[in-house]
């Protein structure tokens, strides 16, 4: 039994989300493989190495696998799958694109998201917005997974294991990325940001989300947000945590004017310390939140700026 984990990189760094796909794979049991399929990517290659648990790395290097398209990625997938009884990737934009089209082709069932390993094909994943837990078990030869970060933690980086040349699979030349508009922050990534300061409707314009920002730059925090607030205009849709935006499982995750709708809970509610301000002392973000506040966020948050 081996396992197969797909990293996801940028040609130049490996994803931190790779490091909680390998320690999912390990729970999962027998060898750990990573396939590093990219352009210029020997440095990525190198890192993937280093992860504890991973016995050997496959590197492809060709110039179609430089934009991580699915189309290709798939391809190369497909000709390695018969060697793998699981093959996994993190939950992100990316693995999302990629492993229906590879269980589609592989003519197996995908199993989602999934945040334990109870056996070698039994797994847990979140539904109906995280409010219960599936045990799904699968019979096919072959299970196809993608790993929610936040279930796993991050594996280790001591490892020293082998890498492998394998050739690239023909291009198929029909899908290609013509171009990237990238946010760059000086804050941390959301996605794996040890705290995340976030703001809902409450905040009440693009210019008031000001006051999130100074808080989340006096904490050296991400900056986050509701759907609400993403809806209303106010920060960009990259900055949504929520079930149809980023799912975060901070060591602190401070929600202001927030008021926990379900779909926003599911993204957030596994932090390790939430605080809430929010005036309204019914919200249901008070629910799950280790501390709450029930102050108008316009003056309470400038206080806490202050005082830190």
């Amino acid at each position: 039994m081996s396992t197969l984990v797909i990293a996801q990189h940028d040609n130049a760094d490996l994803n931190i989300a790779t490091l909680n796909s390998v320690t999912a794979a390990t729970e999962i049991g027998g060898d750990v493989h990573v396939l590093v399929a990219g352009s210029g990517a020997d440095g990525v290659a190198e890192q993937a190495s280093k992860i504890s648990g991973v016995s050997k790395v496959l590197h492809a290097d060709a110039d179609h696998y430089k934009d991580a398209v699915s189309v290709e990625l798939s391809d190369l997938i497909l000709s390695i799958a018969g060697d793998y009884s699981h093959i996994v990737v993190a939950s992100t934009t990316s693995g999302k694109d990629l492993m229906p089209r590879v269980a589609a082709l592989l003519d197996v069932a995908q199993i989602s998201d999934i945040i334990a390993v109870d056996s070698a094909n039994t797994f847990k994943r979140p539904i109906y917005a995280g409010n219960a837990i599936a045990t799904v078990q699968s019979s096919d030869t072959t299970k196809v997974l993608t790993v929610r970060p936040t279930g796993f933690d991050a594996a280790a980086t001591e490892g020293t294991a082998e890498i492998a040349k394998i050739d690239a699979a023909d291009a198929r030349g029909t899908t290609s990325v013509v171009g990237r508009e990238l946010t760059v922050s000086e804050r941390p990534e959301l996605a794996s940001a040890e705290i995340v300061v976030s703001g809902g409707r409450g905040v009440g314009s693009a210019e008031n989300f000001k006051i999130i920002e100074s808080l989340a730059d006096k904490l050296g925090a991400a900056v986050g947000a509701s759907r609400a607030a993403v809806d209303a205009g106010y920060v960009p849709n990259d900055y949504q945590v929520g079930q149809t935006g980023k799912v975060v499982a901070p060591a602190l995750y401070v929600a202001v004017g927030i008021s926990g709708a379900i779909q926003h809970l599911a993204g957030m509610k596994d932090s390790k310390v939430i605080v809430a301000i929010n005036k309204d002392e019914e919200a249901p973000i008070f629910q799950v939140a280790d501390y709450g506040l029930v102050a108008d966020l316009f003056e309470a948050v400038p206080e806490m700026v202050s005082s830190l």
